[in-house]
């Protein structure tokens, strides 16, 4: 077994914890920023443009944690698992399979928006000029959507390794060149053709190309323990069910996150542009959670996983409990921060009245509320790592369910407007953190091992 194995399942929880969550949340707070940064070179299109990318966040968004989180999640659940339980064989051949599976999932979801795509958007209010601009966003970054798929794989297996540090080297690295690439291909800037709101797709194209090339190289190289051989080339039916028995359940989690933006999407475009670009300003700015709790909970996801593999269930448990805590307490110190400084950011994005009132009572009332979503999302990872899917799925979609029938009811019964379809999320969000807390108390990751 190798050191840093040996470490995941015998280091202090929480200094541990740190360690390895540090490198990836200062990597991803800088992504977050270059996000955020690419929402403002849009922003300076005009307001059809920030309405257009709000109604291709759907799309993008589940893309994105499908790759990353789902089968990101789960690569990382069966590498850490294997190593945990001494078999680098089998941890090699399942990167292969991880693949494969990259690959399919790029060529669903590329099939599916050719045709049911542009229905979707006009569905969520998108018409004239500002369906084909979103429409023309999602065929060029779906159509590049393979390098996402890879890069979303090709990081999770090395960060089920245990090596937290390349992965976010090359996040940093990979910021740096997406924004350079956004300026340039939205805007004009430094000599580029100006593309205008479909520039943000070229530019994400390029950067996860870039990304997957070098976790390639990090993968044959001496120094990776776990390494991409062609002699390990296989097609084996357990290293598939290894792999989906986390990526099929977890998958479910990004759909019914990505159901409850279309179900939020759907009813704010009923009042307007202005309030659709409002939430997406709102929404990337929420962003700024995304960071801290993926970066813990990634890292729960191969300590949880080592651990599991080791039958060392006891401390598991207290890994998930140590990082959801601190996943969200850091979580709710950053809404509470944006729900009371609003007037300092907003107006950053957009000068449109309307958009910034939308975007103020979108941050007042779900800002408070992220203390729960970060315990939530990180006990999310880390049930991946413990191939524990089916508490977090359940209680996912009912927070689906919840926030869609509490949402519905305060539009058209209740007649509250937008502010109630923020409480109703707001609700919901509560109600996801403390039921995934509960279901780890009462022994969720204990039941797979009966």
């Amino acid at each position: 077994m190798d050191k840093r194995t040996e470490q995941l399942l015998k280091d202090p929880i929480f200094p541990l914890l740190i360690k390895m969550s540090a490198p990836n949340t200062m990597a991803f707070l800088i992504n977050a920023f270059v996000v955020l940064a690419e929402f403002w070179f849009i922003g300076q299109l005009g307001i059809i443009p920030l309405a257009a990318i709000t109604l291709a966040f759907p799309a993008i968004m589940l893309t994105q944690q499908m790759a990353f989180g789902a089968l990101g999640g789960a690569v990382s659940s069966s590498i850490s698992r294997s190593l945990g339980a001494n078999d680098l064989n089998r941890a090699e051949r399942l990167l292969w399979h991880s693949l494969y599976i990259s690959f399919l999932g790029a060529l669903v979801f590329f099939l599916v928006f050719i045709f049911f795509g542009e229905w979707l958007l006009v569905t969520l209010g998108g018409s004239g000029n500002l369906l084909k601009e979103s429409l023309a966003y999602c065929l060029v970054y779906l159509s590049g959507g393979l390098v996402v798929w890879l890069s979303g794989s090709l990081t999770a297996a090395i960060r089920g390794m245990g090596d937290m540090q390349f992965p976010a080297k090359l996040t940093v690295v990979c910021a740096g060149i997406q924004i350079f690439l956004s300026a340039g291909f939205i805007l004009g800037w430094f000599g580029f053709p100006k593309l205008g709101l479909v520039g943000s797709a070229w530019s994400m194209i390029a950067t996860s190309s870039f990304m997957a090339l070098a976790c390639i190289i990090k993968l044959i190289s001496k120094d990776s323990s776990v390494k991409l051989k062609i002699q390990k080339i296989s097609f084996e039916k357990d290293l598939f069910e290894d792999i989906f028995s986390v990526a099929l359940p977890a998958s479910l989690s990004p759909i019914f996150t990505v159901g409850t933006v279309l179900v939020l999407t759907g009813l704010i475009g009923q009042f307007g542009t202005s309030a659709i670009a409002g939430y997406g300003i709102g929404s990337r700015v929420e962003f700024l959670l995304i960071p801290i709790v993926f970066s813990i909970g990634t890292a729960m996801t191969t300590m949880v996983g080592t651990n599991i593999g080791a039958n060392n269930i006891d401390r598991a448990e207290k890994i998930g409990i140590t990082g959801a805590t601190s996943a969200g307490l850091l979580s709710g110190a950053i809404g509470l921060i944006l729900a009371l400084t609003p007037d300092i950011w907003i107006k950053i994005f957009t000068s449109d009245q309307a958009a910034l009132m939308v975007t103020k009572q979108y941050i007042q009332i779900l800002g408070v509320c992220y203390l729960f979503q970060g315990l939530g999302l990180s006990l999310y990872f880390a049930s991946q790592g413990a191939n524990a899917m089916k508490w977090p799925i359940i209680i996912t979609a009912l927070r689906f369910i919840v926030f869609t029938v509490a949402a519905i009811i305060s539009v058209y019964w209740l007649s509250t407007g937008i502010v109630g379809i923020f409480y109703s999320s707001a609700i919901a969000m509560i109600l996801f953190g403390v039921l995934m807390v509960l279901a780890l108390k009462r022994g969720a990751w204990r039941d797979t091992r009966n």
